[in-house]
């Protein structure tokens, strides 16, 4: 086996992990994450991206949502890495996705989005409440 994927979610699981663990060769890796993000998190977040680009010009320039989430990310302290594109004429990010959060991290970048925008006179759309 290269590669699995098992969300620790009940005793068969955990026995399971414990099987795969036990039967590992040396030198395998095994990476622990918190719960990814939920679905109901994603939604405000694209909302709340949604509404800072179409109220908010920056620095002169229309953002899209897009480009929202990489300038929330580098706040978030999540890496964001640009390199020279093939041609030398831009750069392309290279830099982790907001795919990748855990629910809590997710929490954080929608709490930094929403005192951002309190900050700059953003009119959210999306009033509820992320889940946790």
């Amino acid at each position: 086996m290269s590669r699995a994927l098992l969300i620790l979610d009940g005793p068969a699981a955990r026995a399971k992990a414990t099987t795969w663990i036990a039967k590992a060769p040396a030198g395998t890796r095994l990476e622990f994450k918190a719960s990814k993000r939920s679905l109901d998190q994603n939604s405000k977040l694209w909302a709340c991206l949604t509404d800072v680009a179409i109220q908010l010009p920056w620095h002169g320039l229309k953002l899209t949502p897009d480009d929202w989430k990489l300038v929330f990310l580098d706040a978030l302290k999540r890496e964001v890495r640009l390199v020279p594109n093939l041609e030398g004429t831009g750069f392309v990010n290279i830099g982790r996705s907001s795919s990748d959060l855990s629910k809590n991290e997710m929490s954080q970048l929608i709490d930094l989005i929403a005192e951002f925008g309190a900050r700059h006179g953003v009119k959210f759309h999306d009033t509820q409440e992320a889940a946790a």
